[in-house]
């Protein structure tokens, strides 16, 4: 289920709220300018699907989200436990960095964990299938898919380049709790 934590950036132990309610989720986040919000597919979207069907599902809101903000281009991004990869993968988003454009993500299917550093406290958001999380540009933040990654992600981006972290070289992103999926807490 998806929730959002809120710390104060220098006690990553206890959370000053907890909340799994979308609608509370969806108001705390956007308070500090991040976008989130849920999608339901228009069409069934099966295990191995195409990045296009997995696109054609989603068309309605991927038209309008494009539409709203600009994006030149729309991808889908897929990870799963048994990519030799992986590890690599989960490293590259692991320490806290920005963007100079939005970073906006629909999860398609499974999770991952953004942590946004803001005004001296970090929201941590654990984003399920059918969430959708824009994090505004120079928003600090990283991102965690857990040591056995398994997710399909609709990636939004207004540069030709795509996804360019610029890393802010703290060491914040490394005090907080590692994602692993299935452990409450």
């Amino acid at each position: 289920m998806s929730r959002l934590r809120i710390f104060n950036d220098t006690d990553p132990t206890t959370p000053l709220s907890a909340t799994e309610d979308l609608a509370l989720i969806a108001e705390r986040l956007k308070g500090i300018g991040v976008r989130f919000e849920q999608w339901q597919a228009s069409a069934p979207v099966a295990p191995g699907a195409s990045p296009e069907d997995v696109m054609a599902a989603y068309r309605a809101d991927i038209d309008r989200l494009v539409a709203e903000n600009g994006f030149n281009s729309v991808d889908v991004v897929s990870i799963a436990p048994d990519n030799p990869n992986k590890d690599a993968a989960r490293a590259k988003f692991l320490d806290e960095h920005y963007h100079q454009e939005d970073e906006v993500r629909f999860f398609v299917a499974g999770s991952g964990l953004f942590s946004l550093h803001v005004d001296g406290k970090v929201y941590e958001v654990r984003c399920e299938a059918g969430d959708l999380i824009g994090v505004p540009d120079r928003t600090t933040h990283w991102f965690d898919m857990g040591p056995e990654p398994s997710f399909i992600a609709i990636r939004f981006f207004t540069q030709p380049d795509g996804w360019v972290g610029h890393f802010t070289g703290t060491d914040i992103a490394r005090r907080f709790p590692r994602y692993e999926p299935g452990q409450a807490g």
